[in-house]
Parts: C-alpha cells; sequence; structure tokens
C-alpha cells in the first residue's frame, strides 16, 4: 500500500514506516502530524486517484527530528570584468516517519 501526499510545495510517495526528508514544519521533536492533501491512494490492487484529493483521507506521521540540509553553492562569474559572487545556502528540513495510512 502507497500514498501520494503533498506537503511544501513539493509530491512524495510514501509507504507506512518510511523516513522522509521534508521542508521545515512548525512541530515539536515527537509530536503527531497529519499529512494533508492526499493526492493518490494505492491498497496494491486497486488506484484511487483524487480530483484534486482523495476525500477523508490523511497520513500520521510523527517527526523525528529537524536538521539542515547539505549546503548548495552558487556561483556566478562574468570573465575579465572582477565580478564574482558566491552565495551558499543551507535548507531547514524535517524528518518524518510514517506511522499510519488511511
Amino acid at each position: 500500500m502507497f500514498v501520494v501526499v503533498e506537503t511544501g510545495g513539493k509530491q512524495y510517495r510514501v509507504k507506512s514506516d518510511d523516513i522522509l526528508r521534508v521542508e521545515r514544519i512548525d512541530a515539536e521533536v515527537g509530536s503527531k502530524v497529519e499529512l494533508v492533501p492526499v493526492l493518490a491512494m494505492s491498497d496494491g490492487k486497486k488506484l484511487q486517484i483524487g480530483t484534486p484529493a482523495v476525500k477523508k483521507a490523511k497520513v500520521t506521521s510523527s517527526v523525528v527530528e529537524h536538521i539542515r540540509g547539505e549546503k548548495v553553492v552558487s556561483f556566478k562569474k562574468k570573465r575579465r570584468k572582477g565580478y564574482s559572487r558566491k552565495v551558499g545556502h543551507r535548507q531547514e528540513l524535517t524528518v518524518l516517519k510514517i506511522e499510519k495510512l488511511g
């Protein structure tokens, strides 16, 4: 059984007991979080696709920890002009453990 959920502007295909890294969610470590909307749901035989979301479906997960992702470096340069710019970014992430689908 799998479910497609949307959080942080991205879509994720998850199963029960999956570990998922999503954009930072404002929740305490150890608390329960419901991921809605559920865009698609499958039980292995039948695929149910929402328009735009499956009604009365939700995914329950718990917050494992808050982390920061890898550094992404953006570097720009114009040759022979003396122009260069280097900017780094680290995304704030939340690690979720999927507990219950349905």
